[in-house]
């Protein structure tokens, strides 16, 4: 969120100065000026170690997804090795947790316009999930998000472009 008080602050300045002089108010940046969106994807060298919070750590590589928790264990999850179709959207999940709550990741492919991962919890709440991809948009990335304790069950996860319109989904456990 750091990256957006800059540009936050300069409209607000604006703002403020249009406001204290009525006769001359400053110019309004037009909608050409104003910079576009940034990516819902944020773009990570290979092996580059991303604090996911609460202990956890992820990365990527062009083989796949790596992640590791409090404890120190490193996970894989391959996307070289033939069980994820690259050729058509998709989800995977992958979870750990403990009383205090759950870390959820894994993979979302399959395109490359991805625009967000919603997980639901079996309680209805909804968690957007961050997104993590290699340079290039190689067509596939990495997400993670954090919930509270699930006790019934996980969290469904669902995939969305950057026009907001459903490409996967995968229901929850005990659905």
């Amino acid at each position: 969120m750091k990256k957006y008080l800059p540009a936050a602050a300069a409209v607000v300045a604006v703002l403020a100065a249009a406001s204290a002089t009525p006769a001359a108010a400053a110019p309004v940046p037009s909608a050409s000026s104003v910079a576009p969106s940034p990516s819902p994807v944020r773009v990570v060298a290979s092996g580059e170690r991303v604090d996911a919070g609460g202990g956890w750590t992820v990365w990527l590589t062009e083989e796949g997804k790596y992640w590791s928790g409090p404890d120190g264990d490193e996970n894989f999850r391959s996307v070289v090795d033939g069980n994820v179709d690259l050729s058509r959207p998709g989800v995977s999940h992958q979870s750990e947790g403990s009383e205090a709550g759950v870390f959820h990741s894994g993979l979302f492919y399959g395109t490359k316009k991805a625009g967000k991962v919603v997980l639901t919890g079996t309680d209805g709440t909804k968690t957007t999930a961050a997104l993590l991809e290699l340079p290039g948009r190689p067509g596939w990335g990495v997400w993670y998000a954090h919930t509270g304790p699930e006790n019934d069950g996980g969290a469904a996860v669902a995939l969305y472009d950057r026009n907001g319109r459903l490409l996967a989904e995968l229901p929850g456990w005990n659905a």
